[in-house]
């Protein structure tokens, strides 16, 4: 399963019901960075899969426009979502979200995506987020984990620096109680070079199965460097924003 996110994520597919949540909680996750709780109505009911997104309808000046964004919430948390992002300088999408307090409306579209994780892994699994492609990771690998016995599960995190190491403490604590999870943060390393030593150059296993998820060309590299070394097209799953 392949995904290159964006706004024309939805073409191709019957349009689905519009939902209108509530902003419940806004939690300041950094300094540009912050999660939104909604509040889904009890009808129509929602249901997702780990690793999905929605489609946020965000009215702006005279017209509305799509943003998707991942849910960081898992499915088993009913009636409610998170979704987590951060300021883009000249993104209207977050800006408008940003501006936004609790109480306020937020309508969309969904659930959205394939890159997923519904059930145990068949294979040890590695999980790559890059900055806030940590949001559609998080509720995949809290599946893995609760899926009892296993393959090994590793989460590999980068981040500028620990202030945008979201969820650090939630890892931390699985790891504690799931001896298969390891999480190890990167804090401003290359992404590509750790891949490429700890997963190419000095290993001939070939079996694990990815999940990656990040902004702009290093998810494309990242693929590209898995396949190109052995590891199975289908093996490689990854959402690009």
């Amino acid at each position: 399963m392949e995904s290159e996110r964006n706004d024309r994520a939805q073409s191709g597919v019957t349009q689905r019901v519009t939902y209108e949540a509530t902003i419940e909680r806004i939690v300041e996750r950094a300094s540009d960075t912050r999660s939104l709780f909604l509040r889904l109505p009890e009808t129509p009911r929602f249901t997702f899969i780990p690793g999905q997104f929605i489609s946020c309808l965000l009215p702006i000046g005279d017209e509305t426009i799509v943003r998707p964004y991942s849910i960081a919430s898992s499915p088993e948390v009913v009636g409610l979502l998170e979704i987590c992002l951060n300021l883009i300088g000249c993104g209207p999408g977050s800006h408008y979200l940003f501006g936004l307090d609790v109480g306020a409306a937020v309508r969309f579209t969904g659930p959205w995506g394939t890159f997923t994780l519904d059930r145990q892994p068949d294979a040890e699994c590695v999980f790559i987020a890059d900055g806030t492609g940590i949001a559609p990771i998080r509720p995949m690998v809290r599946r893995a984990v609760a899926s009892g016995a296993g393959h090994a599960l590793h989460l590999h995190y980068a981040a500028p620096d620990m202030m945008h190491l979201l969820f650090r403490d939630e890892f931390e604590e699985l790891t504690r109680q799931c001896p298969r999870f390891t999480f190890g943060p990167l804090l401003g390393e290359s992404l590509v070079d750790f891949v490429t030593q700890r997963y190419v150059t000095q290993d001939v296993d070939r079996s694990r199965h990815f999940y990656i998820c990040g902004i702009g060309d290093v998810v494309s590299q990242l693929r590209d460097l898995l396949r190109r070394s052995g590891y199975a097209r289908r093996a490689v799953e990854y959402e690009k924003w």
